[in-house]
C-alpha cells in the first residue's frame, strides 16, 4: 500500500473533513432508514449495486452518553463519558459489479477520557504507554475507510476490497455492529479474543461465495494502532487471516483463524487467535430477536487465552428493549506485560465469568433518529487468586442512547 500520512498536521486536517462529512450525510439526513452494515460483509448483499444507476447512501450510528460506576475492593472507580460511532456507506454499479465505499468515525477521543472507560477486568491492550487493566481504551478517530467491489457471475460472486482502516476476515462482526450488543454501551470482556482487529490500519480482502457459504482471505498490519487516537497508522502487511462463513435466512455462522505479529509493543509474541460463532437476527413470538454465541482463542507464549460468550437483545415492546450479556474468559491480569522468560513457573492466568443484565426504553422517535434511557448492572465470579485483590466486584451503567432514523429491527450485514 502506498498511503502515508506525512505531517500530523494533513492528517487532522483529513479528519476533520470526514467528520464533517459524516456528520453532515449521517445523522442529520432527514427520512433515511438507518440501517447498519458491517464494512467487511458488504459482499454479501448486492441487489441495490446491481439495480441502482447512482449512488445510493446508507447511514448509521450508535450514542451512548451516561454514567459509568465500577465497584471493586479497594478501589471504586467511575466516568461521565460516551461511547459512539457514525458510519456512512455509499454503493453504486460500476461496470459489471457493485462498489460500495464506506467511512466511519468515533469521537470517543474526545469524549472518554483518562486512560479510557472504566472497566472491572479488561485487558489486552494499551494505551498512553502503559498495559490496560480494568479499562477499555477509546477508539481511533477513524475507524473505517475503505472500498469493496463485487462481482457476481452465476452462483459465484467474487470480492475484492481495500480498508486503510478496516476489518480483516477474523472473528464475527465486531460488538458495535451485532445487534444483540447495540443496547449495551460495554465492550465484552472477550473482545480480545475474538474480534479486537476491527480498527486495524491497512487491511487487503479477497473471497468468493457460492450460494449461502462464503470463504474470505485477509492480509493486514498485527500490531494494534497506538496512542495517537487522533491519525491513522502506517499500514504494513505483516499478518494473515482466513474465514468460512454460511447464512440461511436469520442465521449467521462463521469459523475463521489468523496469525497476528507482535499485537502489543509490551508482549512481544506472535499471535494465533481461532474463532467460531452463531448469530441469530430475526423474530420469536413476532418479538424481535437478536442472539449470539461465540468462542475465540488466544494462543500466544504466556499461554492460551480462551473466552466464551452468549449475549441477546429481545424487543419485549414498541418501546422497550431488553438485553443481557454472559461471559467466561480466561486473563492474563496478574503478570499483564511481564515477559514469560522472566517469570520461572509461567505466567498465571485467572477465569473471570460475569453476566449483565439490562434494558432501554425510547422515549422519543422521530424522522431525526430515535432516543432512550437505559441502565444494566453486572455482577461477577472469579478465581481464587484474584479474590483478594478484586473482592466480589459490581458495576452500572445509567445512560441516554441514540440512534438515527425510525423504530426498524433491519440490521443488515
Amino acid at each position: 500500500m502506498a498511503y502515508h500520512f506525512r505531517t500530523r498536521f494533513s492528517a487532522r486536517v483529513n479528519a476533520a473533513r470526514l467528520i464533517a462529512g459524516l456528520g453532515l450525510a449521517g445523522i442529520w439526513i432527514p427520512g433515511v432508514a438507518a440501517l447498519a452494515q458491517e464494512p467487511q460483509m458488504q459482499e454479501h448483499h448486492h441487489a441495490a449495486e446491481a439495480s441502482a444507476p447512482a449512488w445510493t447512501w446508507t447511514p448509521d450510528a450508535n450514542v451512548f452518553a451516561g454514567y459509568n460506576f465500577q465497584d471493586r475492593r479497594f478501589t471504586n472507580f467511575s466516568a461521565w463519558e460516551s461511547q459512539n460511532w457514525f458510519m456512512l456507506t455509499a454503493q453504486r454499479t460500476i461496470g459489471p459489479g457493485g462498489l460500495a465505499v464506506h467511512g466511519m468515525i468515533s469521537l470517543e477521543p474526545f469524549t472518554i477520557k483518562a486512560l479510557g472507560s472504566p472497566q472491572v477486568f479488561q485487558t489486552g491492550e494499551s494505551y498512553r504507554g502503559s498495559p490496560l487493566i480494568d479499562y477499555q481504551h477509546p477508539h481511533d478517530l477513524i475507524t473505517a475507510l475503505g472500498a469493496t467491489y463485487r462481482l457476481a457471475r452465476g452462483r459465484v460472486a467474487y470480492v475484492l476490497g481495500a480498508d486503510l482502516v478496516g476489518s480483516p476476515a477474523l472473528g464475527p462482526s465486531a460488538f458495535m455492529h451485532r445487534e444483540s450488543a447495540r443496547d449495551n454501551p460495554q465492550a465484552p470482556l472477550t473482545h480480545l479474543h475474538r474480534d479486537a482487529t476491527h480498527i486495524t490500519p491497512g487491511v487487503l480482502r479477497a473471497g468468493f461465495a457460492i450460494d449461502r457459504v462464503s470463504v474470505e482471505g485477509s492480509w493486514f498490519r498485527g500490531e494494534e494502532p497506538n496512542a495517537n487516537r487522533l491519525n491513522i497508522d502506517r499500514p504494513r502487511l505483516d499478518s494473515w487471516s482466513a474465514r468460512v462463513s454460511w447464512r440461511r435466512g436469520p442465521w449467521d455462522a462463521q469459523v475463521s483463524g489468523g496469525h497476528l505479529r507482535r499485537p502489543e509493543w509490551f508482549e512481544p509474541y506472535n499471535v494465533t487467535r481461532v474463532t467460531a460463532s452463531i448469530s441469530f437476527a430475526g423474530a420469536v413470538w413476532s418479538r424481535p430477536l437478536a442472539a449470539t454465541v461465540a468462542w475465540g482463542e488466544n494462543r500466544e507464549k504466556p499461554g492460551d487465552l480462551d473466552g466464551y460468550l452468549l449475549e441477546w437483545r429481545l424487543r419485549a415492546t414498541a418501546t422497550f428493549s431488553m438485553y443481557s450479556r454472559a461471559e467466561i474468559a480466561a486473563k492474563d491480569i496478574l503478570n499483564l506485560g511481564v515477559p514469560a522468560a522472566a517469570i520461572e513457573h509461567g505466567h498465571r492466568i485467572s477465569r473471570v465469568g460475569a453476566v449483565t443484565l439490562g434494558g432501554v426504553r425510547e422515549i422519543s422517535s422521530g424522522a431525526w433518529g430515535r432516543l432512550g434511557v437505559g441502565a444494566d448492572a453486572t455482577v461477577f465470579r472469579v478465581s481464587p487468586d484474584l479474590r483478594a485483590l478484586y473482592g466480589a466486584p459490581r458495576t452500572y451503567h445509567v445512560f441516554l442512547r441514540y440512534r438515527p432514523g425510525p423504530a426498524a429491527e433491519a440490521h443488515v450485514h
